[in-house]
This record gives structure tokens, C-alpha cells and sequence, in this order.
């Protein structure tokens, strides 16, 4: 630090921290931005394909052009579009890093996991298939513990919705298991059975008519060629022979 003839610092005192760049003004401003859009378009359409809508990549490169701008420095000779396209990219794969996981992975597994995208597209090109484990660590420079890692966590990147089609098949959700009813009656149809068989077969008919038919009496008289009232005491008892048979295997039991 320099300092003054009094012990004040000098004006070339040196705080450790780089002072902000100059503000640019308003025009200067606009003009950066628009002649650069562009760029921030392209750059996030070379994320697209990942699961995330290129509305929302375009969105995330659009803010991230507008921060290099405020941020960039004239004066320190650096090429604005290779400035603005470090941070535009950064700040692509901090949102796909903090907003497209369903399942939370580490950072390093989520960085190698977009690494691998870019490796695999090009060795794809290359090599005319997909390339290896082996071949995808040499590009990366990873181990291939780790890009075995990446690539299961990236199976955790993006959830499906039960009810999304599956090609030409119902959603998932209609084809999950769901409560069944009738396993409440599972006890007593097992019980119904050998009672029902020991019924005359014109009585196990007319309870057929009327409790899985849903016939009324008059229709079961006219069927069988009885009287209604002789259908109504067959039905009695028929019904109370079946509440002796059950009884009795209850008891058997």
C-alpha cells in the first residue's frame, strides 16, 4: 500500500479487491445486449435435450448476458463475447445443476454428468456408436468409477409423471395396482359355495335370477313358470338353508 506524506493512503492504495468496472451508459448498455443475444441463444440451445424446455435455457441465458454486461471491463481488453460466453454457460449449468435434478446428486456428479453429454456427442461422431466406459473416462479425464456414477445418478435426473403415455400404451397410473373389494367377500363366497351346491339346481337358479341377475320376482315367475308367490317362498327358503349350511361349516371350522 502506498501511502501519503500524512499517513493517508494514496490514491493508487491497493485494498486487495478489484474495483468495479465503469458503468456503462444506457445506450452502450442496450446495444451490448441486443448485438449479443444472439449468442445467448446459441449457447442455450446447445443445452437443449436435456429435460429442460429451451423457453426456460433461453430465459437463464438471457439474465446471465445481461450480468456480463454489467459486469464487463473495457478496459481490461478481453473480448466481450468470450467473457459473456464463460458466464453464460456457468450460469446455464448452475441451473441445470440446481434446478433439474429430481434426485440431488453432488456437484461433481451433476458437472460430470453434462460433461459426459458433450463427450458422448462428439466420441458419437467419431466413432459411429456409442462409446465405452473407457472411452468416456479417456475423454473426460475421469475415472471410470466415476462415470459409471454419473451416469446412474443422471437415470435420477429428470422424473416421470405415472401419468405420462407410454408410446401408444395407457399411462402407468392405469395399469398400477389398486384396492379391490371384493377380497372382503373372498371369505364369504368361500363359505356360499358348498352351501349353494347342496340346493335343488331349480333353486340355485332362481337365487342366480335374482341376486346376480338382478331379476325381479315377477321376472323369475315368468322364467321358472311358477307363481310370484311360490317364487318368494322358494326364495325364503333357499336362503335359509344356505344360513344352515354356512353355520354348520363355521362350526366344522
Amino acid at each position: 500500500m502506498k501511502v501519503g506524506r500524512e499517513g493517508d493512503p494514496g490514491p493508487e492504495s491497493d485494498t486487495g479487491a478489484d474495483p468495479p468496472p465503469p458503468p456503462l451508459g444506457p445506450a452502450e448498455r442496450e446495444e451490448l445486449i441486443t448485438s449479443n443475444i444472439g449468442l445467448a441463444h446459441q449457447l442455450a440451445r446447445r443445452f437443449l435435450h436435456r429435460g429442460e424446455p429451451l423457453d426456460d435455457l433461453v430465459q437463464v441465458a438471457s439474465v446471465a448476458l445481461v450480468k456480463s454486461v454489467d459486469r464487463f471491463d473495457p478496459s481490461r481488453g478481453v473480448d466481450f463475447a468470450a467473457f459473456a460466453t464463460r458466464t453464460i454457460i456457468g450460469e446455464l449449468k448452475r441451473h441445470f445443476r440446481d434446478k433439474g435434478w429430481a434426485v440431488r446428486a453432488s456437484r461433481r456428479v451433476q458437472e460430470l454428468y453434462l460433461e459426459l453429454g458433450h463427450a458422448t456427442a462428439s466420441l458419437v461422431q467419431q466413432l459411429g456408436r456409442s462409446p465405452t466406459v473407457t472411452e468416456l473416462a479417456d475423454a473426460t479425464g475421469a475415472s471410470e468409477e466415476a462415470v459409471i456414477e454419473a451416469i446412474e445418478a443422471g437415470q435420477g435426473y429428470r422424473a416421470a409423471s405415472i401419468d405420462a403415455n407410454d408410446s401408444e400404451e395407457d399411462p402407468l397410473s392405469a395399469r398400477l395396482g389398486e384396492h379391490d373389494g371384493n377380497y372382503e367377500s373372498v371369505e364369504d363366497r368361500v363359505l356360499l359355495g358348498p352351501a349353494l351346491a347342496t340346493l335343488p339346481a331349480r333353486e340355485q337358479s332362481i337365487l342366480r335370477m335374482r341376486f346376480v341377475d338382478g331379476l325381479t320376482q315377477s321376472e323369475i315367475a315368468v322364467a321358472v313358470g311358477v307363481s310370484q308367490m311360490h317364487v318368494s317362498r322358494l326364495l325364503s327358503s333357499s336362503l335359509e338353508k344356505l344360513r344352515e349350511g354356512i353355520g354348520h361349516t363355521e362350526s366344522d371350522q
